[in-house]
Order: structure tokens, then C-alpha cells, then sequence
């Protein structure tokens, strides 16, 4: 069976460096490669310039930009299902570039093992008006109509993903079915009150089951209050009666079904920006540092994110020492400036050490190391 092309997608906000490719149609910055390297061993990934995405998986945000124009700043948009991140980057990307400065991102993953790599993943991207959560979708409703746009990418029966893991041909039966189409309503029921009247709802799974795709669009146009937005032309892909289907071996990515909803039904008052407080965000704004002892330390978030504002010595280091870095050794750094020093690879920011003279203290997270054996 012919595997799937990989792909990824780059970070507009962070130059676009990264592996090149052929473009992926439906997204500005997405990249099908010729053959897949080892992207661990590359600073560039760690340093947030890209995100390994398969490209079907990117044909959501797209349908997402083409209704970005009917919203005005500041806009609100919830990712209800998004580890492990690769929408919520997505997403961020697009509304960076159409509201600059003027956007607030909540990313949502109820499961906090999961919750985990989507804080790490959003850090590495760089994005500081991206929220994570990890709350049940129905903790939602407590903000009234929040929300201009809910993006959800639900848990589903995984028909798409045959060609790439075979454990989900194993777990898949119609009993399954049944349960995530059962599960798919709940999620939307719980929170649809945090979405505003005339309001969107992005709707996809990686599932070819009708139930779980039309069927519940349908319903929620029904039961909860909205109207589907029809289908459009986009790249010649297959339309469904509410949707688009991609399908594994006719694109080159796994299987991916999506459309939109527009909600026509009242909706409570909405809650202030403060009240996302209640539901205790894992991560909200990047922090320069903290004061310990005498020292202030930096956080590696900030060396990341978008505002960095090089207020430390800078350290441009080859591929070896960004390596040594990423696995979290300890190595001299000759020539550096005493204290805190912001490593660079290609001129993008990889984290902070503080330079002992001898050696230097790494600062870099414990649940970003690389843990394979370096190739040194």
C-alpha cells in the first residue's frame, strides 16, 4: 500500500524556514516533502520555524480562512478538541495574518496528559495570544456567547487514518460508530452556548462515516439552531451533502471531512475576557521570567514567542551545540558573556543557558529534550 507523502507546514511569523517542498494546495504555508528526514534532529523544528502536519489535516484551517472576512478584531476562537496542535497553530497562523494583534486563540484539550504536549507545541510555535485549557467542552457554556468561532475537530471513528495505523482498522466496527456519532452530539450540545449567535462552527473529523460527518451537521442545524453553509468549489475536492471529503489514496494525505455551520440561535449573554480565568488555564501570555534569589531567570517560553524583545546576549552556535542544547547537556560556551545567554541556530532563538565560565546551566525543558542518541 502506498504510504502518505509528508508533510509541513512553516511558520510565517518565524521567516518560513524549514524544509522546502512541493506547496500544498489548500494551505499557504504547506509543504509536501520528497522523502521524510529525521526531524528530530533538526533545531529548526524545536525552535518553532515549522510544524509536521499531515496535509490533509490542513484542509480545515483553509476552510476556515475563506470565512475570516465576514469577522471584524478583535475575534474569539475556540479549538474544542486540539491536541496535540497542529489545527491550533494552523489557526493561529490565519488569524495572526488577518488580525494582527487583534485575536484571542483558546485551545482546549480535555485530556491533560494530552494538554501537556499542546502547551509545549504552542510554546514552540511562538503564538503569545494563544490560551490552553484543558477543561470538558460543557465548562464552556459558563461563557455565555464567547465565542465568534468554534473549531472542532472531534474524536471520531478514525476510517481515515486506515492506510496510516492499523490499530484503527482493528478498533474500528459499527458499534464504534455508533458511539462516536453519539459522543459528537454531546460535544456540540455542550457548547454550543459559548458560541454567539451568528457565530461559526468548522465541523471535521478523520472519518468517512456519514453518521459522523453530514448526519451531525445536519442534526445540529436541526436540534441546536443553525445553517449549513454550502460547499464550495475548493481544488476540485469531493463535496458531501454539508462538507468536503478527502480521502486517503485520492490526496496525498490521510482522510479528513469538513464544513461549516452557522448558528442562527440565541445565544446567552456573553462573560468577559477575565472569566476564561475560571476554567484555570495551563497557559495564558508568555512570562519574561521569574525573580529567584538574586537572579532573574528567563523563560525558555519567551525565547520562543513572537515578543522576544533580545534583551539578553545573543549566541548564534552550529548544528553540534544546538543538538547538545536540545538534549539537555552541559557544555562549555566559549566567548560567551557571563550569566544568561539566548542560544541561536540560523538566527532563531532556541532557548537560554547561563554561562558558568566553564560550563553552562541549560535551561531547556525536561519535556522537550530530545531523548534519542545524538549522531555526534
Amino acid at each position: 500500500m502506498e504510504g502518505t507523502a509528508t508533510a509541513i507546514r512553516l511558520n510565517p511569523f518565524k521567516g518560513a524556514d524549514g524544509p522546502q517542498g512541493v506547496p500544498v494546495p489548500w494551505s499557504p504555508w504547506g509543504r509536501m516533502l520528497p522523502e521524510r528526514p529525521v526531524f528530530t534532529l533538526d533545531p529548526l523544528l524545536h525552535a518553532g520555524c515549522y510544524y509536521v502536519q499531515d496535509s490533509s489535516a490542513m484542509f480545515p484551517a483553509h476552510l476556515l480562512r475563506t470565512q475570516l472576512p465576514a469577522f471584524e478584531a478583535p475575534v474569539r476562537v475556540l479549538d474544542l478538541c486540539a491536541a496535540p496542535g497542529g489545527k491550533t497553530t494552523d489557526i493561529a497562523a490565519s488569524l495572526r495574518e488577518r488580525f494582527p494583534e487583534g485575536f484571542l486563540l483558546v485551545s482546549n484539550e480535555v485530556i491533560r496528559q494530552r494538554a501537556a504536549v499542546l502547551c509545549d507545541n504552542v510554546a514552540l510555535w511562538g503564538d503569545p495570544d494563544v490560551v490552553v485549557i484543558s477543561a470538558d467542552p460543557a465548562a464552556f457554556a459558563q461563557l455565555g456567547g464567547f465565542f465568534d468561532i468554534i473549531v472542532a475537530d472531534v474524536p471520531c471513528s478514525g476510517e481515515g487514518m486506515f492506510r496510516k495505523d492499523p490499530r484503527a482498522v482493528q478498533e474500528w466496527s459499527p458499534a464504534v460508530v455508533e458511539l462516536c456519532a453519539a459522543r459528537q452530539k454531546r460535544i456540540l450540545s455542550d457548547v454550543w452556548p459559548a458560541l454567539r449567535e451568528g457565530g461559526l462552527l468548522l465541523y471535521s473529523t478523520c472519518t468517512y462515516e456519514e453518521a459522523e460527518n453530514d448526519a451531525n451537521l445536519e442534526w445540529a442545524a436541526r436540534e441546536l439552531g443553525g445553517e449549513i453553509l454550502a460547499p464550495g468549489e475548493e481544488f476540485g475536492l469531493p463535496r458531501t451533502r454539508c462538507g468536503h471529503l478527502l480521502k486517503a489514496g485520492d490526496v496525498p494525505g490521510e482522510g479528513q471531512w469538513a464544513g461549516l455551520l452557522r448558528k442562527t440561535s440565541a445565544a446567552p449573554k456573553s462573560a468577559r475576557r477575565e472569566a476564561l480565568s475560571r476554567l484555570r488555564p495551563l497557559r495564558d501570555g508568555v512570562q519574561k521570567g521569574e525573580k529567584k534569589g538574586n537572579d532573574f531567570v528567563p523563560s525558555p517560553d519567551y525565547a520562543l514567542s513572537y515578543g522576544y524583545a533580545h534583551e539578553w546576549p545573543e549566541v548564534e552556535v552550529d548544528l553540534k551545540t544546538a543538538l547538545r542544547f536540545l538534549h539537555r547537556d552541559s557544555f562549555p560556551l566559549e566567548g560567551a558573556a557571563p550569566g544568561y545567554n539566548l542560544l541561536t541556530y540560523r538566527s532563531h532563538p532556541l532557548g537560554f543557558v547561563k554561562n558558568l565560565g566553564k560550563r553552562c546551566n541549560n535551561l531547556h525543558p525536561a519535556s522537550r529534550r530530545i531523548l534519542m542518541n545524538l549522531p555526534l
